[in-house]
């Protein structure tokens, strides 16, 4: 079988390449290793209504980087599954407020056990006292990668 033409090296080398197989990979290895229900954006979102909660969704999608649109599908979808309630704010009934369900607690708090050894595996390659510098340039060009994307 023909395996056609080689691929251009400038493209194995450019970073959104290589970010892209990273996201490819990460979905896989979280779907059996963390829960093949419930997604990254729900994990964040679940994990920041139990920081902030009463919190509205808009402040909500801030924190876990989510555009309003996706936030409101992620949310109905949590409280669907009895993950969160949604209450409308006394002030004004459009914003929605989320608190963690009983059930949502406990489903954040046995996902939060396997995502931990997530994060221990995926960064089993560094040395331990290399790993908060890798994760601190990864979020350093995440902040600027969304910063360009906000000024598209």
């Amino acid at each position: 079988m023909d395996a056609g033409p080689p691929v251009p090296p400038e493209l194995l080398a450019a970073p959104g390449y290589q970010v892209r197989r990273l996201y490819q990979a990460y979905l896989a290895i979280w779907g059996r290793r963390v829960d093949a229900t419930l997604t990254g954006p729900q994990f964040a979102l679940l994990t920041a209504v139990q920081a902030r909660p009463g919190s509205d969704q808009r402040s909500l999608a801030s924190a876990v980087a989510l555009d309003s649109s996706t936030m409101t599908d992620v949310a109905r979808r949590l409280e669907d599954q009895g993950l969160v309630a949604r209450v409308a704010s006394a002030a004004d009934a459009r914003r929605k407020l989320l608190y963690l369900t009983e059930r949502g607690a406990e489903v954040l708090a046995a996902a939060e056990r396997r995502v931990r050894a997530l994060d221990d595996l995926l960064l089993e390659p560094y040395p331990p006292e290399r790993r908060a510098e890798l994760v601190g340039l990864l979020s350093a060009l995440a902040a600027h990668w969304e910063e360009l994307a906000a000024g598209s």
